[in-house]
């Protein structure tokens, strides 16, 4: 049964006046916090937000959607979609969240890893002002996997783009990993001179751009979470 949320239709009741209950009632439904921690991220539209959970079908998407926007958490813009002031409001839990899981949830399962967020979350935090004013394009090839193999990173002045197909620029660096490898970098279970120094990951191109490609690609902005 559906209850009201600040007049508005939401989840089902846990029967409880905590206000966690409370809360859980209108997040705790599968993807409800990912949908939101992507909006905290920048991501307004329908196809944005894709990205950000490739393994969400888009009908449970526009679902998630209309009950957050019932929920006073999203509204619908001409432009897409944005957190309303009680939405925003939940950075800090979400950050968190990311904090808590990257100390005490360290161990990924293959069913974990997944090329197209990965390169989408690192596209969308590359610190772009590290790189090249010029257009500097950047080749990732994850050696382990047989689909989603090849992506480019292409960053112009403030603009970052990622491509699963040869855009036909000139590669500056080529960057040959394995997809657990990467992800285990950008979380920050691994840094970046280890892995360049045990050879999981090498790196083709001039000296100068090896040494920078550290810095262009960088970490999540959990990755300098303090493990117990």
């Amino acid at each position: 049964m559906l209850r009201e949320f600040g007049g508005k239709k939401t989840m089902t009741s846990y029967g409880q006046f905590c206000p966690i209950a409370k809360a859980m009632e209108v997040l705790d439904e599968r993807w409800t916090l990912l949908v939101v921690r992507e909006m905290l991220l920048g991501s307004t539209r329908f196809n944005e937000l894709r990205r950000g959970v490739p393994k969400m079908s888009p009908a449970l998407l526009s679902k998630r959607l209309r009950t957050l926007t019932r929920a006073g958490i999203v509204t619908r813009t001409p432009a897409g979609y944005s957190l309303t002031t009680c939405g925003a409001e939940l950075v800090d839990v979400v950050t968190s969240l990311g904090i808590w899981g990257t100390r005490w949830i360290g161990e990924l399962g293959e069913q974990d890893l997944d090329p197209h967020l990965l390169l989408w979350d690192l596209r969308r935090t590359v610190p772009v002002t590290a790189w090249p004013r010029t257009r500097t394009t950047v080749a990732i090839r994850f050696d382990d996997i047989p689909r989603a193999k090849d992506w480019w990173l292409v960053v112009t002045g403030d603009d970052a783009d990622l491509c699963d197909y040869d855009p036909g620029f000139e590669v500056t660096v080529t960057v040959r990993t394995g997809l657990a490898t990467l992800t285990r970098i950008w979380r920050g279970d691994l840094s970046w001179e280890a892995a360049l120094r045990s050879g999981r990951v090498t790196l083709d191109g001039p000296e100068q751009a090896r040494r920078a490609l550290p810095t262009w690609i960088g970490q999540s902005t959990l990755a300098a979470t303090p493990r117990p």
